[in-house]
């Protein structure tokens, strides 16, 4: 079955040979010029994935992302950006996208990072024990939940819980929270989790790890309560309660 992107690209240029590209590869395309129409159309018919570029006029990418968020659509969202600060992409980040690519790019990088994201989309199966529900968790089905260092996750739901306080996640953190809980103990380098989490290695400059392993910590910990997540320096990062 083929997926829905739709994309949101106010220059005419490149949003009319992104479009030719995407519907070669298989995708059915909604191509729209700005944001207005952007969030009319995600609206009127989901899709499957958006592409949004962060620069246009009037409501831009970013503004699109955040409504779309605070509306708790959970789409994934590819960011195209011209910018290349790490200040402008942690800002695509905290409005809710889930990668991004710069300009100028490459097609096929486009292509792998869409592949990626829509994996993430799939159904997972989830393993876990029988213990006590946290406060207003649903009833658990047979191997439904994960449980690790005091930490509790629905992988169907998409829910998770430190003790019997539910965490607010998105898609990226709870999926990184998630194969932490299901390595507790073990040290993931950097490589293994980009591979995992966005499918994709950006290699030893990037910040997107650490800034999201950043999000997990500050909704994870609390006073007087052991650190979860750990720094393994030069390696990557473990779960584990100390």
């Amino acid at each position: 079955m083929s997926h829905t992107v739709l994309l949101a690209e106010d220059d005419r240029a490149i949003r009319n040979a992104l479009e030719r590209a995407l519907t070669l590869e298989g995708y059915r395309v909604v191509a729209v010029a700005d944001g207005v129409e952007a969030l009319a159309q995600a609206h009127r018919n989901r899709p499957d994935v958006l592409v949004l570029d962060v620069m246009m006029p009037g409501i831009d990418g970013l503004q699109v992302c955040r409504v779309l968020r605070a509306e708790g659509d959970r789409t994934p969202v590819l960011m195209l950006t011209a910018l290349v600060e790490t200040a402008d992409r942690i800002a695509g980040l905290d409005a809710g996208a889930d990668d991004y690519v710069v300009k100028p790019f490459d097609v096929e990088e486009v292509f792998a990072r869409l592949r990626a994201l829509l994996r993430r989309t799939s159904p997972v199966e989830a393993a876990g024990g029988g213990a006590a529900l946290p406060a207003g968790a649903p009833r658990p089905e047979p191997d439904r939940f994960l449980e690790a260092a005091g930490l509790r996750m629905d992988p169907q739901a998409r829910r998770a819980w430190r003790g019997t306080r539910e965490l607010e996640l998105t898609r990226t953190e709870f999926e990184l929270l998630e194969l932490l809980v299901r390595n507790a103990d073990i040290v993931l380098d950097h490589s293994t989790i980009y591979d995992r989490i966005w499918g994709y290695d950006f290699g030893p400059g990037s910040k997107n790890l650490a800034v999201y392993v950043g999000y997990l910590r500050r909704k994870l910990d609390e006073p007087d309560a052991p650190q979860l997540i750990h720094t393994v320096r030069g390696v990557g990062y473990v779960l584990r309660e100390d």
